[in-house]
């Protein structure tokens, strides 16, 4: 029997090397970051907002529509899935129910942050924290339920201290300690500035740590953060930022040569990995499984004249 999702997680962390986390903005992003080789992915609040939404990353986004996505790239994938709860859309009672959702929805893990609520993108001006005992009251209305539902699910607790308007490292390590001490698994420090920033957290912190390598932070290699002892980092928006820019090239040059661009574009990609769109999502799989379980008449007529899947 194969394990379950979140005990796979942990024994990836096991391991003690820096797992790398591409976020995945929709369950065709995570298919592609599986088929990538990665050994797990997120989903990423920015990616969801901007792709959903069509609007940034400030707070719009609710928690049945984040769930919702979680749910379909959980449900997409074999590797584990670690998806952005934002605030905990609420205090300490909202998030028991953030939490019960997000095991419902067969995620591994979650992080929660600290920011006041319409929180935004990490990375951005204008963000402000709870109180530090606020904050602890959410991460142990979190445990409480994880630990009834599903102890090897994991808990991040993601401080944005050092962010906002006078923020300080000093800040986030106490406050990033009280959470581990509240029933986090693990500490996301975000928006941190320079590699000295990075390599005081990882030896004050008394817990493992989620890093971000966007933004302000800076952009360690692998082996600077396995010799820090990071357990996680984040890609988040590289699927989405690279989809974007690939649909805004496509549909200018489409708009401007009409089908003879498609034509190039499709001779151009006939080779490529995901160049067969049928093929990549499936669709042969479905025709194997119609013909095992579906009557031979009902096959043979769906299929008559059918373009688009040889026998």
């Amino acid at each position: 029997m194969k394990d379950k999702v979140t005990t796979r997680l942990r024994h990836l962390l096991a391991q003690k090397k820096t797992l790398v986390k591409p976020g995945a903005h929709n369950a065709l992003a995570a298919r592609i970051i599986e088929q990538a080789g990665f050994s797990c992915c997120g989903v990423t609040g920015y990616g969801v907002s901007v792709s959903l939404l069509g609007r940034p990353d400030v707070g719009l986004t609710t928690m049945s529509e984040v769930v919702m996505v979680a749910r379909y790239v959980a449900q997409a994938v074999d590797i584990p899935v670690i998806a952005d709860a934002d605030t905990g859309f609420g205090n300490a009672i909202n998030v028991m129910r953030t939490v019960e959702e997000f095991i419902g929805a067969g995620v591994a893990a979650i992080h929660i942050e600290d920011q006041v609520a319409p929180k935004r993108c990490g990375h951005v001006a204008g963000k402000e924290v709870i109180p530090l005992g606020e904050m602890v009251g959410k991460m142990r209305a979190a445990e409480r339920v994880r630990r009834e539902l599903d102890p090897d699910f994991l808990l991040i607790a993601r401080c944005d201290a050092r962010g906002v308007a006078g923020g300080s490292v000093d800040d986030l390590i106490t406050r990033a300690n009280a959470y581990l001490d509240s029933g986090a698994d693990m500490i996301f420090p975000e928006a941190l500035t320079s590699e000295a920033e990075v390599e005081r957290c990882a030896r004050e912190i008394k817990g493992p740590l989620h890093y971000n390598r966007t933004g302000v932070s800076p952009r360690l290699t692998l082996a600077q953060l396995n010799d820090y002892g990071i357990a996680i980092v984040s890609n988040a928006t590289g699927a989405l930022r690279s989809s974007m820019i690939a649909m805004w090239d496509y549909m200018n040059t489409f708009a401007k040569e009409d089908v003879e661009f498609v034509k190039a574009f499709t001779e151009q990609h006939r080779n490529h990995p995901a160049g067969d769109l049928h093929a990549f999502v499936g669709f042969a799989e479905i025709k194997k499984l119609e013909e095992e379980f579906l009557a031979a008449d009902d096959v043979a007529r769906k299929y008559a004249g059918a373009i688009g899947f040889q026998p």
